[in-house]
């Protein structure tokens, strides 16, 4: 994994779609895109699963904000729930990306259900800085939105002590005892710009606000958006692949517009780019969100072809190479030698 950089841009031309038809449009494809090792972990766990044990398979949530995946695993078999509650005693169920509380843990044990914990490590990391700041007697000021599973289990850890806040309305609710010990958190798939903006009102609030040992926000999130930030500024109209319920995709969006792009668009399919989009349009930028795989990508830029843009350069900020093991029980035996 790299440190995502706009000063070490390269650029080079994709194998498919074909290159080079004489017209003057042109898509930008930014790399990285798509699947990050979390999401990949989880939809392996699934996979592995699956393989492993059978249907019927219950997973708790979606595996990862993803229509096209969630349908395929249904399609298969995956029965997808909303709480552990309707999972029937003794079943194997998979905890999704997102994460979970340690309530949630506690009524899979009540139930005694076989658990495959597929949460991203990255997402366990801040759920141990919550249970150790908590220790320490910090109140915990999580950054992130409401109703998001991530944050839901991140808060779980110690509820009486984490605050969620999304934005100025929420900081300026807070209030707490002069020399409360105060500590700041992120949800992992949030906007580097948009939670340092609410970092800077906590700080005008709270000035001894400590900051997180290490950064939150996942890295895979930084690259696709630093990715996003330089193709932006080149291009009429962004395409970006992912699910309305997927927050890093959602992020891609507004960054697209924030950096320079006329219009931006989320999409599930290719079916969903509307012609009048194009219209007027030379350039073109398409990436996708870390929980798409990469077929639906190829989709839009199959139908961008079919629109005249066949000449594709991919825009490559960052390398990413890091993978996260499998759930113990799923992992393949060791052979001895």
């Amino acid at each position: 994994m790299t440190t995502p950089s706009t000063d070490t841009l390269t650029s080079t031309t994709t194998d498919n779609p074909t290159v080079g038809t004489g017209n003057d449009k042109q898509v930008l494809l930014a790399a990285p895109r798509g699947y990050c090792a979390g999401v990949d972990r989880a939809v392996e766990t699934v996979e592995k699963a699956l393989e492993k044990f059978g249907s019927p398979l219950y997973v708790r949530k979606e595996i990862v904000h993803n229509k096209h995946v969630v349908k395929t695993f249904e399609d298969q078999g995956v029965i997808f729930v909303d709480e552990t509650t309707e999972v029937p005693r003794g079943a194997n169920v998979v905890f999704s990306a997102h994460g979970v509380s340690p309530m949630v843990h506690q009524q899979a044990r009540e139930l005694e259900l076989k658990t495959f914990d597929a949460t991203c490590p990255l997402v366990t990391k801040v759920h141990h800085e919550v249970t150790r700041f908590a220790k320490q007697g910090y109140q915990i000021i999580l950054i992130g939105h409401h109703g998001h599973e991530e944050v839901e289990g991140t808060a779980g850890e110690a509820p009486d002590v984490v605050h969620l806040v999304d934005g100025k309305e929420d900081v300026d609710a807070l209030d707490f005892p002069e020399g409360t010990k105060l500590i700041w958190l992120s949800q992992t798939t949030l906007s580097v710009d948009e939670t340092m903006a609410t970092v800077k009102l906590l700080r005008e609030k709270f000035p001894e606000i400590q900051d997180p040992p290490s950064d939150d926000i996942c890295y895979a999130t930084q690259n696709r958006q630093v990715a996003v930030k330089a193709i932006a500024p080149k291009v009429e109209l962004m395409i970006v692949v992912g699910s309305q319920n997927s927050s890093n995709s959602k992020r891609l969006v507004e960054v697209a517009l924030q950096h320079g792009t006329k219009n931006a668009y989320l999409v599930d399919y290719a079916e969903q780019v509307k012609p009048e989009w194009l219209e007027g349009v030379t350039k073109v930028g398409v990436t996708s969100g870390a929980s798409v795989p990469e077929i639906l990508v190829r989709g839009v830029l199959e139908l961008l072809a079919d629109n005249g843009f066949e000449n594709v350069e991919e825009v490559t900020t960052a390398t990413e190479d890091l993978i996260f093991s499998l759930p113990r029980e799923l992992r393949p035996p060791r052979t001895n030698r």
